[in-house]
């Protein structure tokens, strides 16, 4: 065990304790251990050998994630001192992605001892019940236990007299105790997303409750009590069951905003329906019940409506509906769970990795991926995933594919306009959980090939026939044949009349025992009495070698007037070709690359408001003029590229000339390349913020396929305004929050400019806390800041970030100190990137001085 370093005497009242640890920081009163894979374990040895200094700390953060979490609560009741407690889960992940629930089940009898406690989060474990100790820290102030499993709340919560903000967000309450009116001088209350029912009529006695959220839950009314809570300015109801409202929520004074959004309600009180606060949408106003259908059965089910920010939900024996905010539906019947089960999801941008597109197949929506994966349902479910319309060609057809894990399957899909305004939904059966997307492929037409022979044809162009003479296999086999049907065909030198391109495949690897005759259509404009011979061509193809090989000497063809006939014993891709070319092998292979290639365009705008903000989209061609008209308000800029050639999933690049610089630390950042896959029917957009330290006009961005030599698809300019001065350095408002303009540092040491900070905090993601914490931002701040922006995380961490810029603008050590935090956040990255810019900034101030011969060296040389 690593030997600690001496601690500093312990000072008296308001005065700082400082330790300094290996791998931990105990800095003034604050504690701060949740960041380190092993905090508990410092926190015992801290513990066990500077005990008289920890009983001085005030501000304590635990990572419940650890083994040792359990070991180190029995130290927690001597620190007498403690104000501020903070023991959280969700700081590991498991395989998929998700963050792991911490292991706290209950805490220690005396923990109740900790009488200046006015701060406890208990969010991210697993309390099923709130530990009876919690109800005697009688200075709490602020109660977070959200993304826990309580199913209740002890009779005695009522205790807490000083609690002014409790949540129990993403937990599985039922209902409350009577007692939660006694809470006199609470402030905000949030029991969003739990399993409530109903409300206790106490409720109303929250006299002082300024913002009440009940989204989220099963209520399906509300009591009239809420009528007494004239403090209220929020009221949010949304995602419920409720049928009606009481009219008297009308009259509350203060309330400028009820959320009513995706109940129940078809009638409403006219006081609230015309009210200006209130919000409605997703409610069924003026439509009749209509009773949910499954096969020949006709149930209740109860509905459930999930917002942006929830990626779960639950369902029972009862069953019900489930309506994502993506559009996403499902149809749970009754039993299908036995017992009560929790159903995670989230949407996925696909990867090519794993994504594998088979020729010819149109990708049409994200990949859903719903969890716990393999589980059995009882009876069928039901899945309705809305995806992007294809043109309607008669050769294609709309399917779901899943992914077993290693690898994709297709299956049955019908297709229904659902909704308002109506979309297009492609609606299954789903065998197991686990990924989901949405394909238009070529129609594919299947049947079972018995040794008594059968005929199979195309729905897409019933001449096309494939015949099976008796004898023709032993055992049964499974055959599918695909048709893509293509015109006249031009090429530099080459004129093509090219039929129906023609697929068959089956489920044996082994050849047929007879010949299978194959009917095909004539090119257009060829007749059988017309057609010259020589020019006729059969080809055979090979997609995994990407070959195709001329085999009309190789086979018999019969002619009719309008049709070709010929037989095989193996099965893979025919095309008739007729053409004056004589060796065609080479050439189509080139001709079939192009049949599957997408003219697009890129396009680079830049926000009008903010210049640095750049947006990139790769746009089919016949897309182009309808999204430069929805962003012209807001965007501006070059015009398109020249129109270059990509395949369905295909990777391309684009990158920046000339020195300026993006976020490297973006997941889809690639050696400094911005990287996007083509997908023709899905948003190929993303936008960046972009920073020059050089000459910013003539800047171009450009597009360029995989791989670092490949070339150049098309260069697009774009302008970057002149740094401002910083005497007319204004900023305007984002995300409803004032950046100010501010330098930091100073000409001689080099500056931090708004647009500096822009880019450091595009960069700072999840670990604004830990850095608002070692920038020394009050803990208070910080989760007032991360509650108020609890839906958005870029504004908290602009909030977090100009918020100290601000109050440090006079201080010249402030950029060490940040370039410090940031070190001690374990961000070296942005650290390296702020020392950078400082380091530009001292060369340009050095440059100056020399230009106008006020540099100390010059004038010494000059002297002498």
């Amino acid at each position: 065990m690593a030997e600690l370093p001496e601690v500093g005497e312990a000072l008296g009242e308001g005065s700082f304790v400082t330790a300094a640890l290996e791998g931990c920081r105990l800095a003034g009163n604050r504690l701060n251990l949740d960041v380190y894979p092993d905090g508990c374990r410092q926190f015992l040895e801290l513990f066990e050998k500077r005990r008289e200094e920890m009983a001085q700390v005030e501000f304590l953060r635990l990572n419940c994630n650890e083994t040792l979490i359990d070991s180190t609560l029995g130290s927690l009741p001597v620190l007498k001192c403690l104000k501020s407690l903070v023991l959280k889960g969700g700081h590991a992940q498991d395989e998929f992605g998700a963050c792991q629930q911490g292991s706290l089940t209950t805490l220690p009898e005396d923990f109740g001892s900790l009488l200046c406690l006015t701060h406890l989060d208990l969010s991210f474990n697993s309390f099923s019940r709130l530990p009876s100790c919690v109800t005697n820290l009688a200075s709490l102030r602020v109660l977070l236990v959200c993304h826990n499993s309580l199913v209740e709340l002890p009779e005695d919560f009522g205790q807490l007299s000083k609690l002014t903000f409790f949540s129990a967000m993403k937990n599985q309450l039922r209902d409350l105790p009577r007692s939660i009116g006694e809470l006199a001088v609470l402030q905000r209350l949030d029991l969003s997303e739990n399993a409530l029912q109903s409300l206790p009529d106490e409720i109303g006695c929250l006299y002082n409750c300024m913002e009440l959220d009940l989204s989220g839950n099963q209520l399906m009314r509300v009591p009239d009590s809420l009528a007494n809570l004239q403090s209220l300015q929020q009221l949010r109801l949304h995602s419920n069951l409720l049928v009606t409202v009481p009219a008297s929520l009308a009259s509350l004074p203060n309330l400028s905003r009820l959320d009513l959004q995706n109940n129940r309600l078809r009638s409403i009180p006219p006081e609230i329906q015309h009210s200006p606060f209130v919000h409605l949408r997703g409610n069924p106003l003026g439509e009749p019940e209509i009773p949910l259908q499954s096969g020949n059965c006709i149930s209740e089910l109860g509905r459930v409506f999930l917002v942006p920010s929830e990626d779960s939900f639950t369902v029972t024996s009862d069953g019900c509906k489930v309506i994502l905010a993506c559009g996403i539906q499902f149809y749970f019947p009754p039993g299908a769970a036995t017992t009560s089960l929790t159903i995670h999801f989230q949407t996925l941008s696909p990867d090519p990795q794993w994504v594998k597109l088979r020729h010819h197949d149109i990708l049409l929506s994200e990949v859903l991926e719903l969890r716990p994966h393999g589980i059995v349902f009882q009876q069928e479910v039901q899945i309705w995933m809305p995806y992007a319309s294809p043109q309607t060609l008669r050769e294609r057809e709309v399917v779901v594919r899943t992914f077993n894990g290693q690898s994709w399957s297709d299956l049955q899909t019908k297709v229904e306009r659902r909704g308002k305004p109506k979309k297009h939904m492609a609606c299954c059966s789903i065998p197991h959980f686990s990924w989901f997307l949405v394909v238009s492929r070529l129609v594919e037409n299947k049947c079972s090939v018995p040794s008594e022979g059968t005929l199979l044809f195309s729905t897409v162009d019933p001449s096309i026939k494939v015949t099976f003479p008796p004898g023709v296999t032993e055992e049964t086999r499974s055959v599918t044949l695909q048709v893509c049907v293509h015109v006249k065909t031009k090429t530099q030198a080459l004129v093509l009349l090219a039929g129906p391109l023609l697929c068959l495949s089956q489920n044996s690897t082994v050849d047929f025992l007879r010949p299978v005759k194959i009917q095909l259509p004539l090119p257009p404009g060829v007749t059988g009495l017309t057609l010259n011979r020589s020019r006729l061509h059969l080809l055979h193809g090979n997609l995994q070698a990407q070959t195709w090989d001329d085999i009309t000497n190789q086979v018999v063809l019969e002619f009719t007037h309008l049709y070709v006939r010929f037989e095989v014993t193996h099965f893979s891709w025919y095309w008739l070709w007729y053409t004056t070319k004589t060796y065609v092998g080479g050439i189509a292979r080139k001709v079939y690359e192009r049949l599957r290639l997408y003219q697009v365009n890129f396009i680079a705008l830049q926000r009008k408001k903010d210049p640095e903000q750049v947006l990139l989209q790769c746009v089919p061609k016949n897309k182009v003029d309808p999204v430069l008209g929805k962003l012209h308000d807001r965007y501006q800029g070059p015009e398109p590229s020249d129109i270059v050639e990509l395949f369905e999933g295909e990777q391309f690049f684009a990158a920046f000339e000339r020195g300026i610089n993006i976020d490297a630390d973006r997941p889809d950042c690639v050696d400094g390349r911005i990287s996007f896959i083509f997908y023709s029917h899905l948003k190929n957009m993303k936008e960046i913020y972009v920073t020059a330290e050089v000459d910013r006009k003539g800047q171009a961005v450009r597009g360029q396929r995989k791989g670092p030599d490949s070339h150049w698809l098309a260069t697009l300019p774009i302008k970057l305004p002149k740094l401002k001065s910083h005497s007319g350095d204004h900023s305007e408002p984002k995300n409803g929050f004032s950046l100010p303009p501010l330098n930091l540092g100073n000409a001689e040491t080099g500056y931090l400019t708004q647009a500096n900070l822009l880019g450091i905090a595009g960069r700072i993601g999840a670990d604004w806390q830990t850095i608002g914490l070692n920038l020394g931002l009050p803990y208070q701040q910080i989760e007032r800041i991360g509650y108020n922006h609890r839906e958005d995380l870029d504004s908290q961490i602009l909030n977090m970030l100009f918020s100290w810029a601000q109050q440090n603008s006079e201080d010249h050590n402030c950029v060490e100190k940040l370039i410090t935090a940031m070190k001690e956040s374990g961000r070296q990255d942005i650290a390296d990137e702020i020392e950078t810019v400082i380091e530009l900034g001292r060369q340009k101030y050095r440059a100056s001085i020399r230009r106008v011969g006020l540099d100390q060296e010059s004038n010494t040389e000059d002297s002498a």
